[in-house]
């Protein structure tokens, strides 16, 4: 008979697991090397402590979600919200760009890092702390070759200003897109330094109900508008020919890339009524012209599934990204099950 009570292990262990057995499955390097002391400084609670549910990437569950990209179909990709709980915006923010500076250092180079300080500059400088609620999120990605990308999500102000201090050709791209879509409203700007460039967007709250027809002349604004009817298909396809969104159900996010603007659409399936329980089959049944992207759709599922589990969680976001040169590709983002906060912890962390 023991007289000792049981070792709780933190968090970060279990998220380490995830990724190494995720990393065997998708044949990527490691990355719990790389990022081992920020997930240490981040998940040192125990699994299950109701403090996990207080955070606004995955409310009700640890601050850990991995996506699927159709764009990038064999890289392991996560996104966290850094450090535990009682954390300030302005801690998250400034721990977010630590942690892009060293990472972009060591595994990319000086010349990335020097993009990101002049990019991050208007939003990382002290004045913009004080109407900040999260602060920031920072995501990573890894090939099998390594890091393949960093990014920091920066929470913008919500007075306008964040707009004004972004590069040129975006911040053209924005104008355009405000006045012709009403009721966006700037959520955060995302810089990500990849191996051979950096890029930055802006996602916007569609805060009034949205109908996607109605993004036609925006999009043809921005030489983008021959992609709508296919991301159309895809959403009538997901949602049960539904082409109508609720107010606040959506994200629109524009960058600018090799190819000019580039647009997404997230449909955040929690805010929108009567999705089919079967959305995924469906999704998969368009993606079925496509076998190599399915493939790696239910190789990444795999990956994420729990050995004593049938399925990897639920699905928050479904999105689709298109730009003038390519047609709309999925991305997925997920709740892992194993990550979700117990019935019994809800009352408390709420």
């Amino acid at each position: 008979m023991s007289y000792f009570a049981p070792t709780v292990e933190p968090l970060n262990h279990k998220v380490e697991r995830r990724l190494r057995r995720a990393a065997q499955r998708l044949g990527t390097t490691d990355p719990v090397p790389s990022v081992a002391d920020l997930l240490r400084r981040t998940f040192h609670y125990p699994d299950g402590d109701p403090r996990y549910g207080c955070n606004a990437l995955t409310p009700m569950a640890a601050p850990f979600e991995p996506s699927f990209s159709e764009l990038q179909p064999n890289i392991l990709r996560f996104t966290i919200e850094p450090l535990p709980p009682q954390a300030s915006s302005v801690d998250r923010r400034d721990e977010s760009t630590r942690e892009m500076r060293r990472l972009v250092g060591q595994n990319i180079g000086s010349d990335a890092v020097y993009w990101f300080d002049q990019a991050s500059e208007p939003f990382r400088g002290m004045s913009s702390g004080g109407m900040l609620d999260y602060g920031a999120f920072f995501g990573s990605s890894y090939d099998r070759d390594g890091l393949y990308s960093s990014k920091v999500y920066y929470e913008t102000n919500g007075d306008g200003t964040s707009i004004d201090q972004l590069p040129s050709g975006l911040f053209r791209t924005v104008n355009i897109v405000t006045q012709l879509i009403p009721g966006l409203k700037p959520l955060f700007t995302t810089l990500a330094a990849e191996r051979q460039a950096g890029s930055q967007r802006l996602t916007f709250a569609a805060t009034q109900p949205l109908r996607l027809a109605d993004l036609q002349p925006a999009l043809d604004a921005l030489g983008l508008g021959h992609r709508l009817p296919g991301i159309m298909q895809t959403v009538g396809l997901v949602l049960g020919g539904r082409f109508d969104l609720p107010a606040h159900s959506a994200l629109l996010a524009f960058g600018e890339g090799p190819n000019g603007p580039d647009f997404e659409l997230y449909l955040l399936l929690a805010h929108i009524p009567d999705v089919p329980p079967s959305f995924l089959s469906l999704l998969t049944m368009g993606l079925a012209e496509r076998p190599r992207s399915l493939a790696a759709l239910e190789r990444w599922m795999g990956a994420f599934t729990p050995e004593d589990e049938h399925w990897p969680g639920r699905f928050s976001i479904v999105s689709l990204r298109a730009d003038r040169n390519s047609p709309p590709r999925v991305s997925l983002y997920l709740r892992p099950v194993e990550f979700e906060l117990s019935p019994e912890a809800l009352p408390t962390a709420a």
